[in-house]
């Protein structure tokens, strides 16, 4: 067996000791940085409000809401402001009513008026999470770190961070949009760290800069690879065969010796021009230097000015400065790098010969130097080089240098004007109409089109084009129109004859009021009390069927206006979830409809009156029968229909405990794509939306409202209003249970009735988000149904 010298096995352990120095460092300051005070669950951000960010201990780092033009983006800044790290770097902007969870299972969550956004799912539980001051904001359990922002870099590295094998940094749009820009600088898998523009393919005639591993041949397959920053601001990068290490310097901090560390922070970024450079930010003065940089001008990146336009380094600046080629110009001269459009006619087809109205001249432009692949690359003399691109249709620039003659097609990517390079000369075609050039250029050689007879085609296509939609519609409208005024039409009739439209619109049957008297035994049974008539049981002669018959008690034009209103809804409503209409009878001044019976009475007499409570699984049957009622009565009938007066005694119970709801007296009408009616509505005490104490725009919100309160009434089995409680906090329902809610102790709400608690979790929600003042942030009742199914996410509001 051989053994290796003594002399080797020391070389080989100090090399290792060296190697792992920076990562001891980084285990020191982060070992040292875990004691600032833990975030703790249950936590919130605003970005108008106090808590808008969390600090580190020093205040040298903060991760929260910042501003980005008039929305805010979530991230991580230094003291100075500089964003060194964003969550969802590429969605919108936020408005000022989101806001970050950090939850009780110990995600990070950013809830919007829309929806809900992950920005960490922890695969664990956790217990806490901090804002270091090394810039990493890191979530524990109970003794390890299971998530990191160091793990996630976007255009940054920080002191203690690495960028690993197959990760990249991205560059910012600009310095003040930190959206995913147009360079990144990725850590590949042979050990190189190079740069590329991101509209590039990935490949070695893409790239534009590197920092390429040395002694390649000789160190073999990389099995491990990373470049980070160590705490004195020196970026290096590390990789390993398995067998052997390889550590390189990148950069280091121009004053490294003499820089306190602890006085400075450093990172390294690929800023928004493509260039990697190294920072040092000095917490005494607040001042910012540029340690080094990867290039020397902004124009060696490539692809730093867009399509069709070229790159000047100014004269001993890093600054570059995008041209548009001549005929060309740009698509945001605000933000030149994003290239330009061309301004003249351009048709690539050759070989016609049509006649032309087109002309052609060559500009000549020393010093440039055409990016891209030319299609043609032939020796030659300069004039001829000139001469050939003039006369070939598919040529719009040519570049002539050392005596060869290249040709391009557009468009133009990645052109430089090399002032000091002599033996380059640009050469750019542009076309003019000949009656703009005064006979003074050169006809197309190739096909052209007549750019009137072009415009004739176009007009002529729009008209025909917009002639049938205006036709189109106008004949929708007018079928429209007349569907609108026949329905119109039979409701009327149906309002004012009674034997007409029911029977033959609505299949219902004509009572004589000696008949329904006779049924009630002069209305001797009396139910219950409705919205604007008392309710009798009765039993028809006919098959021996026990119905409810409701007779109007109010007289004059409100009466009728109410009695119209629940025989027009309820007469063209048909769903499991409504009580259903069986006939109606109008003799003189009595009117009167007649229902189904339903033997269990209303849901107030279930869940307030009632000696025991309906089991919790009845409970959540009948919210689900109600919210699906009503999601038929808003979007499912021809017209839109709001209740208006949703109440637990204006819902039915039969005796197989489906819920119906019923008494449509003061239901409102919406046609489709109508907002609301502006009308002062009137509703019952406690379960009134807000927005009815003022006439405003109404619309099937206002149901919604009403269904929340009735919703938590539900849960509790007790009234919106109970004096007989005892503490003040009850006697308000909504108040009592947001209460319990912010508490996290909603068990109070059911006493030590067994219920599910999950479920029950879930309809809490569910009524507390149908009660919010703003109408629009109350949901529809389509979503509250696939809310209490749970098919859907509950957003939680934050309720003041």
């Amino acid at each position: 067996m051989h053994i290796p010298h003594p002399c080797v096995m020391g070389n080989i352990t100090f090399t290792f000791m060296l190697l792992m120095l920076p990562f001891v460092f980084a285990a020191i300051q982060v070992g040292a940085q875990q004691q600032p005070s833990n975030i703790t669950l249950g936590s919130f951000l605003y970005p108008n409000r106090n808590p808008s960010y969390w600090p580190s201990s020093s205040g040298l780092f903060s991760f929260g809401f910042y501003q980005k033009g008039d929305g805010f983006q979530v991230g991580i800044w230094l003291y100075d402001k500089t964003v060194v790290w964003t969550a969802n770097r590429d969605d919108p902007t936020l408005h000022s009513d989101a806001y970050i969870e950090f939850t009780k299972e110990g995600n990070l969550i950013l809830w919007t008026k829309q929806n809900k956004k992950v920005i960490v799912e922890s695969p664990q539980p956790v217990t806490s999470a901090s804002m270091l001051d090394s810039g990493n904001f890191v979530i524990y359990n109970k003794t390890n770190v299971v998530w990191q922002s160091f793990g996630y870099p976007t255009d940054t590295i920080l002191a203690g961070q690495r960028l690993t094998l197959g990760q990249s940094l991205v560059s910012s749009v600009t310095e003040v949009d930190h959206s995913s820009g147009r360079f990144y600088l990725s850590m590949q898998a042979d050990g190189n760290l190079v740069a590329y523009p991101t509209n590039y393919l990935n490949g070695p005639e893409a790239s534009y800069w590197g920092f390429m591993l040395q002694t390649r041949g000789e160190f073999g397959e990389v099995s491990s690879v990373f470049i980070g920053l160590t705490p004195t601001g020196q970026l290096f990068r590390n990789a390993s065969n398995g067998f052997r290490f390889q550590r390189n310097t990148i950069a280091n901090t121009s004053n490294q010796s003499s820089t306190n560390s602890a006085a400075a922070t450093y990172r390294a970024t690929l800023d928004p021009d493509g260039i990697f450079r190294l920072y040092t930010h000095k917490f005494n003065n607040s001042s910012l230097e540029i340690n080094w940089s990867a290039l020397e001008n902004q124009c060696k990146a490539r692809g730093f000015c867009g399509l069709n336009s070229y790159c000047t380094a100014k004269n001993g600046s890093s600054i570059g400065d995008c041209s548009c080629f001549p005929g060309f110009s740009y698509v945001n001269r605000e933000m030149k790098f994003q290239g330009c459009y061309r301004g003249f006619i351009y048709e690539e087809s050759c070989g016609s010969s049509r006649d032309s109205t087109l002309a052609y001249n060559v500009t000549t432009i020393q010093h440039l130097k055409v990016g891209g692949y030319p299609f043609s690359q032939v020796p030659m003399v300069e004039q001829d080089c000139r001469n050939s691109c003039l006369g070939d249709c598919t040529c719009w620039a040519a570049q002539y240098m050392n005596g060869v003659c290249s040709k391009f097609k557009l468009p133009f990517i990645d052109s430089t004007l090399e002032q000091n390079d002599q033996s380059v000369k640009g050469f750019v075609k542009q076309s003019y109409n000949i009656s703009q050039m005064a006979g003074h250029s050169t006809p197309y050689p190739g096909k052209t089109r007549n750019r009137n007879e072009s415009s004739k085609e176009i007009i002529l296509i729009l008209s025909l084009v917009l002639g049938s939609v205006a036709f189109l519609f106008t004949v929708v409208a007018i079928f429209s129109y007349i569907f609108y005024r026949s329905r119109a039409d039979e409701y009327q009739k149906l309002l004012e004859n009674p034997y007409l439209g029911p029977n033959e619109e609505f299949t219902l049957r004509s009572f004589s009021y000696s008949e329904l008297e006779k049924a009630t035994e002069h209305f001797k049974e009396d139910k219950r009390h409705g919205s604007f008539g008392n309710v009798y049981k009765g039993i028809l002669s006919e098959g021996n069927r026990t119905v409810s018959v409701k007779r109007l008690k109010k007289i004059g034009d409100e009466g009728e206006r109410e009695f119209k209103a629940e025989m027009t809804a309820i007469g063209q409503a048909r769903h499991k979830n409504l009580v259903h209409l069986l006939g109606f009878c109008l003799e003189g001044s009595e009117k009167l409809l007649v229902y189904e019976y339903m033997s269990n009475g209303s849901l107030a007499d279930i869940i307030f009156n009632s000696e025991t409570r309906p089991s919790w699984e009845q409970r959540m049957r009948l919210a689900l029968d109600i919210s699906r009622g009503m999601l038929y009565l808003h979007e499912k009938c021809e017209t839109c229909i709001i209740h208006c007066n949703i109440k637990p005694h204006n819902i039915l119970v039969d005796d197989s405990w489906t819920a119906k709801i019923s008494e449509f007296g003061l239901s409102k009408f919406l046609v489709p794509d109508q907002v609301g009616n502006q009308l002062q509505l009137k509703g019952t005490r406690g379960y009134s939306a807000p927005e009815l104490q003022n006439s405003v725009l109404i619309s099937d919100k206002v149901d919604v409202y009403s269904y929340g309160v009735m919703l938590l009434e539900i849960i509790c089995c007790r009234s919106n209003m109970d004096v007989n409680v005892s503490t003040e906090d009850e006697i308000f329902l909504p108040s009592w249970v947001h209460k319990c809610f912010v508490e996290n102790d909603i068990r109070k709400l059911v006493g030590d009735e067994e219920v599910d608690v999950k479920s029950m979790e879930r309809m809490v929600k569910v009524g507390l988000l149908c009660i919010h003042d703003d109408p629009d942030l109350r949901p529809s009742m389509r979503n509250v149904v696939l809310m209490l199914e749970g098919t859907m996410d509950i957003p939680f509001l934050a309720w003041h």
